[in-house]
C-alpha cells in the first residue's frame, strides 16, 4: 500500500483560490463545538475538519443503530452499536492527524455545558430535533461567551438554518420559548421558527412526523444540504468576511423545488401569522401522541 508521510499545507491546498494561506492558518488554529453526532452533526464534523478547520468539540450520548443507515455518516453496519461520539472523532483524526479532538459521551448539561463549550470560537448545533432545552441552554451560553451559534436542519430534501449573532436577536427570543412551556409547543414552535415558509409542504407528508417516537421523515441529501450552508457560514464567522444575515432572518433553500426563501421575520415566533401556525402545529402534535 502507498502512504506518504503527512502534511496540512499539502492535504488542503485545494481551498487555495477559495482561502488565502493566512486564512488557512485561521481554520487550522480554530475550535468548533458540536453537539450531536447524527444525520447533520456528523456531517457538519466532516465537511468542517475537510475544510481544515484544527480543532473541534464533539459530545453525543448514543450509539449508532441500524435506523440511522439512511443520513448519519458514522452509521455502517460496522458500526452500529458502538459509541457515535467515539466513531466520528476517529473519522476526524483520520481526515486530519493534527486534529484536537475532545470527546464528551455524556449528555450535555447544566453541569457540563461551560465545559463543553471552553474556547470554542463556534457552537454548531446537531441536537436530535425533538431535544429543545439543551439547545436553548447551549445558544443562551454561547450568546454570553460573545459566540456565534448555527442551527442548519433537514427538511424534506432540503435545508432551512438560521445564525444567532452575539448582542443579536436571542435563540430564545426568536423561537418565542419561556420554560413553562409544554414540550409539544417548544417543537412546534422550534419547527416552525425555522422554516417560517414551509415549502417542503408541497411534498412531505406530516402523518410520519411522530411526536412519541421523536420521528420524523429524513434524507441524506437533506443532511449533506445543511451542512453546506452552515459551514459556508461559519466560515464567513471565522474568516470575518461576507454578510451574515442573523436572526431574525431565516433562509432556506429547496432543491427540489428549485427554491430559495431568505426572509425576516419581525418580531420572531411573536408574529400574529407565526402563532397561529405555531398553534396549528402543537395540535397536531398532540394528536400523534394521543394516537
Amino acid at each position: 500500500m502507498h502512504t506518504t508521510s503527512w502534511s496540512y499545507d499539502e492535504a488542503f491546498a485545494r481551498n487555495t483560490g477559495l482561502i488565502t494561506p493566512a486564512e488557512q492558518q485561521r481554520l487550522r488554529r480554530s475550535r468548533i463545538a458540536i453537539v450531536g453526532m447524527g444525520g447533520v452533526g456528523g456531517v457538519h464534523a466532516v465537511t468542517l475538519a475537510r475544510l481544515g478547520v484544527g480543532g473541534f468539540t464533539i459530545a453525543d450520548p448514543d450509539v449508532f443503530e441500524v435506523a440511522n443507515t439512511n443520513r448519519q455518516y458514522g452509521a455502517r453496519q460496522s458500526t452500529v452499536g458502538q459509541p457515535k461520539a467515539d466513531v466520528m472523532a476517529e473519522v476526524l483524526r483520520d481526515i486530519n492527524p493534527e486534529a484536537d479532538v475532545r470527546v464528551f459521551r455524556d449528555p450535555i448539561s447544566a453541569d457540563n455545558a461551560e465545559e463543553f463549550l471552553k474556547d470554542a470560537d463556534l457552537f454548531v448545533d446537531g441536537i436530535d430535533f425533538f431535544e429543545i432545552d439543551v439547545r436553548r441552554l447551549l445558544f443562551r451560553l454561547a450568546a454570553q461567551r460573545g459566540r456565534y451559534a448555527i442551527t442548519a436542519g433537514p427538511i424534506g430534501f432540503g435545508t432551512a438554518w438560521l445564525v444567532f449573532a452575539p448582542g443579536g436577536m436571542s435563540f430564545d427570543r426568536y423561537f418565542d420559548f419561556s420554560d413553562h412551556m409544554p414540550r409539544e409547543d417548544k417543537i412546534a414552535a422550534f419547527a416552525i421558527g425555522l422554516f417560517p415558509r414551509a415549502v417542503q409542504r408541497e411534498y412531505m407528508s406530516m402523518k410520519s412526523v411522530n411526536l412519541a417516537t421523536r420521528t420524523g421523515p429524513s434524507s441524506s441529501l437533506a443532511c449533506q444540504l445543511a451542512s453546506g450552508v452552515l459551514v459556508a457560514e461559519a466560515i464567513k464567522i471565522i474568516l470575518g468576511r461576507g454578510s451574515i444575515w442573523a436572526a431574525p432572518y431565516y433562509q432556506q433553500f429547496d432543491p427540489y423545488l428549485g427554491r430559495f426563501v431568505r426572509g425576516w421575520l419581525l418580531g420572531g415566533n411573536r408574529h400574529p401569522m407565526q402563532r397561529l401556525k405555531r398553534w396549528a402545529l402543537a395540535r397536531r402534535l398532540r394528536a400523534t401522541i394521543q394516537a
